[in-house]
């Protein structure tokens, strides 16, 4: 679906740059910088131009946003004035002839109902105003109009009509991005939360039944777990950001980790292995520690003999590079991938399904887990995590604490 609204982008925009730019440029012929023909350097100007302006509009359409790639939108279109309204309202206003903002909202009512574009002459009292014409052309997603691109000129133009469309199209597409952004990040937050309410039930119980067995016969360890329960629960449940660093996520890690050893005791061992200089990596909240828990979970079945399990974190160049492997009963390689396709469910714990699904959300395909297991062989879980990544920030950094 983006591949296709990128795809319309580039194919909206060189008809703008062959419209309007070329008989700009090549009525006054000047300097092309190497960049070759008229038309090439006009194409070039409208790419850059439409680049200035997407990246507001990639927040959805609101007067902040308006107010920021307007300009540039005008700049496109090289008319006096240009507007971009909701449904409601004039967003903002950019160029001469503000005055018209009422008159506009009323001519608004047929385009924003059809969805198509039409034309009107304005009535204007002002004897200096320039605008006198406008092109009225709907910004759409999904079929539902949300707006609209209002062009602004001294005199009729079917040149502006035609582009004035494009520009609103190519709006749109940004809008329409901008929807699947939002989209994306809902479906993250809703796996977050079916995430939490997986993890409650099975890890609160045997934690608070591990911790009342110490109550009387270790008063002090006692303390010490709830201490632990309390701090991984906490960053557990917390609200603030759908991102954490590697620091954060191996600290929950440790607390969840104390808790299990309370109560398998010398049956679990475990084994870090961190390199310092990949802490600071950031990675979707609630990533690591499922891939953890399942180690505990398959390491420990169907054996009484001691389980170990190996956590490292290591610099791979441009990405860091997690690997979780246990010595246990494994799976059939047959069953991992149809858990993982979805079409099996994991039996109790936490599947490694909702961890592969978020990592090629937030990163792309070529990020999901890599597991390598057999029955009786163990497991070994493998995480690459781009050490930057467009958009994916922990709110330890945003908020600079």
């Amino acid at each position: 679906m983006s591949g296709f609204l990128a795809g319309l982008c580039v194919a909206v925009l060189p008809l703008l740059a062959a419209g309007f730019w070329l008989g700009r440029r090549t009525a006054r012929p000047q300097s092309l910088g190497g960049l070759g023909t008229p038309v090439e350097h006009a194409t070039f100007q409208t790419l850059h131009t439409a680049s200035l302006a997407a990246p507001p509009l990639r927040a959805g359409l609101t007067e902040e946003t308006a107010r920021k790639s307007a300009r540039r939108l005008r700049t496109l279109l090289g008319t006096d004035a240009l507007c971009l309204t909701d449904r409601q309202q004039v967003l903002v206003w950019d160029g001469v002839g503000a005055h018209h903002r009422t008159e506009i909202m009323e001519l608004l009512t047929s385009p924003l109902e059809s969805g198509r574009g039409e034309a009107f002459p304005l009535t204007c009292q002002a004897p200096d105003c320039p605008v006198r014409w406008v092109v009225v052309a709907p910004l759409t997603v999904d079929d539902r109009v949300h707006g609209a691109l209002v062009a602004c000129a001294p005199r009729e133009s079917a040149v502006l009509v035609r582009a004035a469309g494009e520009v609103a199209r190519w709006v749109s597409v940004q809008l329409e991005l901008a929807d699947l952004d939002q989209s994306r990040t809902r479906l993250i937050e809703a796996e977050i939360k079916v995430l939490r309410a997986q993890i409650s039930p099975h890890f609160i119980f045997n934690s608070l039944a591990v911790i009342a067995s110490f109550v009387r016969t270790d008063p002090e360890r006692a303390r010490e777990l709830l201490l632990e329960f309390a701090d991984f629960t906490r960053y557990s449940f917390r609200r603030h950001g759908d991102f954490t660093t590697l620091a954060d996520e191996l600290h929950a890690i440790d607390h969840y980790l104390a808790l299990v050893r309370a109560r398998f005791g010398d049956r679990l061992s475990v084994t870090l292995q961190i390199a310092p200089e990949v802490l600071p990596v950031a990675l979707p909240f609630l990533c690591l520690q499922p891939l953890v828990e399942n180690a505990v979970k398959h390491g420990l079945e169907g054996k009484t003999e001691k389980c170990h399990i190996h956590i490292t974190a290591q610099d791979a160049g441009a990405e860091a590079l997690v690997v979780i492997e246990d010595d246990g009963a494994g799976m059939d390689p047959v069953l991992l991938r149809r858990i993982l396709a979805g079409e099996v469910s994991p039996s109790g714990g936490i599947g490694l399904s909702n961890v592969d699904d978020r990592l090629r959300q937030v990163y792309g395909d070529d990020y999901g887990l890599v597991i390598e297991t057999a029955v009786g062989a163990g497991m070994k879980v493998t995480a690459r995590l781009p050490k930057y990544q467009p958009g994916v920030h922990s709110a330890a950094r945003l908020t600079g604490g």
